[in-house]
């Protein structure tokens, strides 16, 4: 064996250690949450936040579940952000195959405005957005935030499924428009399935970023009954509500749902990226 590949295996050892160091360090954070909220009030003031649980002291997750009725914000944001990714997907699948394959007039205009629209902070649309939701009779129910973040996420997912489909395989095209297809035969039977890998990753983010988002859900989702998980949390800690055993269960169920969608799709985001590297 030759010193280069020695001074690789090695280098590729010292990588891979370096990367397992960094991800136990991100995972400190949540481990500390799960061992405080496993822990009773006096447990925690007794022996402090970094100790173990000396047992499985479960009351402090049933209490913080029922207080805020984590069940029916569980459903709304599992509903909010479900129809959110389908939809977001399928208009940003919509736009790219026109500015991506259709070649429209003005595409690179049009890919600007929708980087633009990508880039306004979410501050700069509350006020716009909640009049319109006034005058539309949307306001304070799950199909406003919906159609809003269908919107703000459909400006990320255009953007990206142009540049990939601006560079889909011609050839590939043609065949199938001399075999006798439609427009719409080589959207659906064509495009969609080449670029699934890629449709698949933009869903999970859609998913996720949604179910993170806190600002506009707070201000257009006023009743307890259409509560998202994160306004959920917000507000009890604002109400200072909680001691801390609780203020950790409320962290860990707030972040627990995404991290096991995230890692229930985590071979799909294998796939997507695999996919894009290879092609």
């Amino acid at each position: 064996m030759s010193s280069v590949t020695l001074r690789q295996d090695y280098l590729r050892y010292v990588v891979l250690a370096g990367l397992t160091m960094f991800a136990l360090l991100m995972l400190v954070p949540f481990v500390i949450v799960t061992m405080n909220a496993l822990k009773s009030p006096a447990e925690y003031a007794g022996d402090g936040p970094l100790s173990l649980p000396d047992g499985l002291y479960l009351q402090g997750l049933i209490d913080f579940w029922n207080r805020v009725d984590y069940g029916q914000k569980l459903l709304n944001s599992l509903m909010i952000s479900g129809a959110v990714a389908v939809l977001a997907v399928i208009v940003s699948m919509f736009n790219a195959y026109a500015l991506g394959i259709g070649r429209v007039k003005g595409r690179m205009w049009l890919l600007i405005v929708f980087l633009l629209a990508n880039t306004l902070p979410h501050e700069a649309l509350v006020y716009p957005l909640y009049y319109l939701s006034k005058e539309v009779g949307l306001y304070d129910t799950r199909l406003a935030i919906v159609l809003i973040f269908v919107v703000i996420q459909t400006a990320f997912g255009t953007y990206l499924l142009s540049a990939v489909l601006s560079s889909f395989p011609r050839e590939v095209l043609e065949a199938a428009q001399m075999d006798g297809a439609g427009r719409w035969q080589v959207l659906w039977r064509v495009v969609v399935p080449m670029t699934r890998p890629t449709l698949a990753v933009l869903m999970v983010f859609f998913f996720i970023w949604t179910w993170n988002e806190f600002f506009l859900p707070l201000i257009f989702l006023i009743s307890n009954d259409n509560q998202t998980v994160p306004v959920a949390l917000g507000v009890l800690q604002g109400q200072r509500l909680m001691d801390a055993t609780m203020s950790s269960s409320s962290a860990l169920l707030g972040i627990l749902p995404a991290i096991l969608f995230f890692l229930i799709f985590q071979r799909t985001l294998t796939r997507g990226v695999t996919a894009g590297a290879i092609k």
